[in-house]
């Protein structure tokens, strides 16, 4: 009763129809899948499992994205800054489907926990939503930030680098992370305000918590 009394009726259930189809049907990709011509991917089993656990991480982000933006743009008063909300989520949606199109391609499953973490993620998202737009593209800056950052780091040397042989998964996510920077830049072109350091902090952390988790259940 209370939501409907802040929002209106379609908005609300666009933002159902939304969590529905993140969690429960395919995704399909307005654009084509990033490759690599000429660049066959092949991996040893350990490889193949390590490139599992990491877009099976990348893919619950692509879930949280969605929950996020669809939070975002349900508690916006402002029409253009909603449509640069769903315009995100749209693309998004194309990272949606390669995460998820790779993780059949390696013969893994999507993280048990996606319904928790999109509802977690919503919540985020309708608190920063409802502390106004300079603070709520405040998030989305630097989410954006960590998000490319994080997606870095299965490119470059380190713990967490994806297989250099495997190509398809690399691809994939150099598209990604170029589509997040844009998104982190075009908030702040849009009056995003710098969060305090303790949220980011914070910021870091639940999402330390969500890539352990989620390279596992």
């Amino acid at each position: 009763m209370l939501a409907h009394m802040l929002y209106p009726s379609d908005r609300i259930f666009t933002a159902c129809d939304t969590a529905l189809r993140t969690l429960f049907v395919t995704p399909h990709a307005a654009k084509s899948c990033p490759t690599v011509p000429h660049q066959p991917t092949e991996l040893t089993a350990e490889e193949q499992r390590l490139s599992a656990s990491l877009m099976r991480v990348n893919h619950v982000g692509e879930v949280c994205a969605q929950a996020l933006y669809t939070a975002q743009a349900l508690t916006t008063p402002s029409p253009a800054l909603r449509q640069q909300f769903t315009q995100a989520c749209v693309e998004e949606t194309d990272h949606l489907a390669w995460t998820a199109q790779r993780l059949k391609e390696l013969g893994a499953r999507p993280s048990l926990l996606n319904p928790l973490w999109y509802a977690g993620a919503f919540a985020i998202g309708l608190v920063a939503g409802r502390m106004g737009n300079a603070i709520s593209l405040g998030f989305v800056e630097e989410t954006e930030k960590q998000v490319s950052a994080h997606l870095q780091g299965h490119l470059s040397d380190g713990s967490h680098q994806l297989p250099v042989a495997d190509h398809t998964s690399r691809a994939i996510v150099a598209q990604m992370r170029e589509d997040e920077i844009r998104h982190a830049d075009a908030a702040s072109a849009a009056g995003a305000a710098e969060l305090p350091a303790v949220i980011q902090s914070l910021m870091r952390g639940a999402a330390k918590v969500m890539t352990t988790v989620a390279q596992r259940v």
